[in-house]
């Protein structure tokens, strides 16, 4: 059930980046395109929440479980995400866009890194092949034949990795808090808080900084609509399969997103990979196998 739900998932948010890749040309902000997901997301998952609601119990009991650990988590994956979501959005404008997400799939390496760091998860010698050639993958990433952008496109990418890696772990750590209930109903009701979350902060957020962009979002509602439907049936398939099998296996097999990336990239946006590119792409790719491989 839980690659099923992932490659949907993947699949779904592939649909949602090419949509945000138009949108950061038409007019609205970086923000703008990344609010516009969460602000026609939230209502859909928190409605999913609701006819779910009868299945778990009594509300008393749910609310209960929504202790201070599982806002905790909500809070610093929604931001975690937002702010992975705003970096990737700037980066589409800065590289190919294929390429542009292969930056972000630094995020199991990271995660891999993470892990020691925080959690004293010892790394075998398999994983560290593993992200030596993820490293060498992303420099072979960050040397376009053109020059002068690769430089800030690598941080963004990389960043925007790490904070996706961040949001992985901090969202199955939300539908664990609220074990025993139904893996579906953990994963609307973590969404819907989520999701809530996200729209009412970079509202905020884009009502002091950038006045204007909400009115611009809203009257561009037939455009940005679709991309709240796509991200939010792709997170819903992101947390059912979080609640029922570990982030990093669910973030690794998630990685068959590159190939929809590619298909995307040449089939809508027409754009051609170079040999080095292909190579570097080919070797994150590799790399997330190989610590998948270690951590079996």
């Amino acid at each position: 059930m839980w690659i099923l739900l992932t490659l949907c998932a993947a699949a779904l948010q592939t649909g949602r980046f090419v949509l945000q890749k138009k949108l950061a040309g038409s007019g609205l902000s970086a923000a703008g395109a990344t609010f516009s997901r969460f602000v026609f997301g939230a209502p859909l998952a928190i409605a999913g929440a609701l006819i779910l609601l009868p299945e778990m119990g009594r509300p008393a009991d749910l609310f209960g479980q929504m202790g201070a650990g599982f806002w905790a988590y909500v809070v610093i994956g929604g931001a975690a995400q937002a702010s992975a979501t705003l970096l990737l959005v700037r980066l589409f404008a800065l590289r190919n866009f294929a390429v542009g997400i292969a930056f972000t799939k630094t995020e199991v390496v990271q995660v891999a890194l993470m892990s020691l760091v925080f959690l004293g998860d010892r790394i075998a010698v398999l994983g560290w092949v593993g992200i030596v050639l993820g490293l060498v993958g992303v420099l072979c990433l960050s040397r376009p034949p053109e020059g002068g952008i690769a430089g800030r496109a690598a941080v963004y990418g990389i960043v925007a990795g790490g904070l996706f890696g961040l949001s992985a772990i901090a969202y199955r750590g939300a539908t664990l808090e609220l074990t025993p209930l139904p893996f579906m109903g953990r994963a609307f009701v973590t969404l819907a808080c989520v999701t809530s979350v996200q729209t009412l902060g970079m509202g905020l957020c884009l009502r002091l900084f950038q006045p204007g962009e909400l009115t611009r979002v809203l009257r561009a509602w037939s455009r940005t609509i679709w991309v709240g439907i796509l991200g939010a049936a792709g997170s819903a398939g992101w947390f059912m399969a979080f609640a029922l099998q570990n982030a990093a296996y669910v973030r690794a097999l998630g990685q068959v997103e590159m190939v929809f990336t590619l298909c995307a990239s040449v089939l809508i946006f027409h754009e051609r990979l170079h040999r080095r590119e292909a190579v570097g792409i080919a070797l994150v790719l590799a790399s997330v196998i190989v610590v998948v491989l270690a951590a079996a």
